[in-house]
């Protein structure tokens, strides 16, 4: 819904609008969307809208703009990308304050995010320094070499979601740009500010105008306006199954590259050889982490029965110890959820698993106070059927059940049309092969849940995605492959 003459209270202090070639647009015919502070339910700015206008200009802007990029040398595109990020890390604090009032997430994890999404964009940077050609022996007399290059893909349309607004948005901008792709980046417009700061610290670093666009509004119009855009090379998309399911459609019959991360329902296996109270310490940690709001969060915890009850007990004594309240609060250990339409999705999940015969352990309601709080919930003896054990709840729902063998708890794990992430935990070496050769995810975490690294790739498999980002193969997905046979 567009509006006008927002009433602010306590305004974030940040760029004011979208980036188009050279310009901050700060007002748009399509008006403007309030951005509310997911802690108290109070609008604090408004996001101009990108009509039909505006993302034609941002399309025709990273076009004109990728002739020039693409002909810098990676080292060229690196020290400009290293000095956005230098910026980054400078304003690390005040955008992490900016991200903690329209996200919601404890001011620690928003600055921890910021500084993670710097280093994310380095490495790409970094790496793209050494992206080799390939020689392939010719087969044929008279051709002199054959050799295989990367290229960048293109202009390249990003689509984020709200719940990491510095850390996504990193991984797509850093790929393309080290690359030597443009970019028109659509942030969530429940979350758009952070990215606006992104975008502001590659400006004023010296990036080239039309290289980084961003534009902001209903999601629906803007997407299919930029997959049917001829300029448009490439699509990277992270959100719902649903809509990555129809973005991937309409990015085959325009016949755009496209990657996507779908989201997950991550099991955790604990093994009666692990120590189960340690265990439950880092699992609590992982779970409840940005109030569960997190496409890798453990969801289904699945521990062997005769360590269960002790699992069971320090896991709850966990939750229910975690200070919840605003992320800019010291102490806060988890903020609120993104809005009031999340907190509803809770107590649906929670009630439907209440009908189905589970039981609720702990939490379960929303807090009594303003802003978009949910206490952090545990569900045991939950069955199948439920739909928690099915959809992803996106919230600090965690799910407790026991089983007596191993091939019992990877059928379980696997049993699920999602495989972002999966996680295992035990002392035995050859429980821990099987676990890392069994389940079916593409990040398996042994007796950790950091699986996401700078370094490392992100993607999942089956329902959790097409492609990968971060790591090498993150910046592979922003180039083409290309042949030169030389005849002599």
């Amino acid at each position: 819904m567009s509006v006008t003459n927002v009433n602010v209270t306590n305004a974030i202090h940040t760029v004011p609008g979208l980036r188009i070639g050279a310009r901050w647009v700060a007002e748009t015919a399509a008006g403007s969307v309030p951005v509310h502070d997911p802690a108290s339910g109070a609008v604090i700015g408004a996001m101009p809208v990108a009509g039909p206008a505006e993302v034609d200009a941002a399309a025709a802007a990273a076009a004109a703009a990728f002739a020039g990029w693409k002909r810098r040398t990676p080292l060229e595109r690196f020290q400009v990308i290293t000095a956005a990020t230098a910026l980054l890390r400078q304003r690390a604090a005040a955008i992490a304050a900016v991200l903690t009032r329209e996200q919601g997430k404890p001011l620690a994890e928003a600055e921890r995010e910021l500084r993670l999404a710097a280093d994310i964009i380095d490495f790409l940077a970094e790496e793209a320094k050494r992206l080799a050609a390939r020689g392939v022996p010719p087969r044929t007399a008279g051709v002199a070499s054959q050799t295989v290059l990367r290229v960048p893909v293109g202009p390249v349309a990003a689509f984020t979601p709200w719940n990491f607004p510095a850390n996504l948005p990193a991984r797509k901008i850093g790929a393309a740009l080290a690359a030597g792709c443009s970019v028109v980046i659509r942030p969530d417009e429940r979350t758009p500010f952070t990215c606006v700061e992104i975008v502001r610290a590659f400006v004023d670093a010296g990036l080239p105008d039309g290289v980084l666009n961003l534009v902001a509004g209903p999601p629906a119009p803007i997407s299919a306006a930029l997959v049917a855009d001829d300029r448009i090379a490439k699509l990277s998309f992270t959100g719902s199954v649903a809509v990555g399911r129809a973005l991937g459609e309409l990015a085959a019959r325009h016949g755009k590259r496209y990657t996507a991360e779908l989201g997950g329902h991550a099991p955790a296996i604990v093994c009666a050889d692990a120590d189960a109270a340690a265990v439950a310490a880092l699992a609590v940690a992982a779970k409840y982490r940005n109030a569960g709001q997190v496409c890798a969060s453990p969801i289904r915890f699945l521990v062997q029965r005769r360590r269960y009850a002790e699992f069971a007990a320090a896991f709850t004594a966990g939750a229910r110890a975690l200070r919840v309240g605003p992320g800019a609060e010291p102490g806060t250990q988890m903020g609120p959820l993104v809005d009031a339409a999340r907190v509803q999705q809770m107590r649906s999940f929670i009630d439907d698993a209440l009908a189905h015969g589970g039981r609720l352990v702990c939490g379960g309601e929303r807090l009594a106070r303003p802003g978009a709080f949910f206490a952090p919930t545990v569900l045991e003896a939950v069955p199948a059927a439920a739909r928690v054990q099915r959809e992803e709840p996106f919230g600090p729902i965690a799910v407790l059940d026991a089983f007596d063998d191993l091939d019992e708890a990877i059928a379980r794990a696997n049993a699920l049309p999602y495989g972002l992430a999966a996680y295992a935990f035990t002392n035995d070496l050859r429980a821990a092969t099987k676990l890392a050769d069994a389940l079916d995810a593409g990040m398996v975490g042994i007796n950790h849940f950091g699986v996401s690294q700078p370094e490392t790739p992100f993607g999942g498999v089956k329902a959790s995605g097409v492609g990968h980002e971060s790591g090498l193969e993150g910046l592979l997905a922003c180039t083409e492959v290309k042949l030169v046979s030389v005849a002599a």
